[in-house]
């Protein structure tokens, strides 16, 4: 049984995504190159469920893993849009 794949780990600097070994990224054990293969949300942003083959349909579904979207700082906040 494979391992369930972490889709927002806290730290994912700390490691190696790119086999099921999940090596520290100063300890790799798979030879996967001298550098660590970064986790898809490094490479694309928190919100990289989004992209792919499977977003539009996951958009359709009203999937629930989607991130909420925040809303707008109201006028007059003090906030610079």
């Amino acid at each position: 049984m494979a391992k369930k794949f972490p889709t927002h780990p806290i730290h994912p600097e700390r490691i190696c995504w790119g086999c099921a070994k999940y090596c520290a990224a100063d300890a790799m054990r798979c030879g996967n190159g001298s550098e660590r293969t970064q986790h898809p949300a490094e490479l694309l942003g928190e919100d990289w469920l989004d992209f792919g083959l499977d977003a539009s349909a996951a958009r359709e579904a009203g999937s629930a893993e989607q991130p909420a979207v925040r809303d707008a700082p109201a006028a007059g906040s003090g906030h610079i849009v």
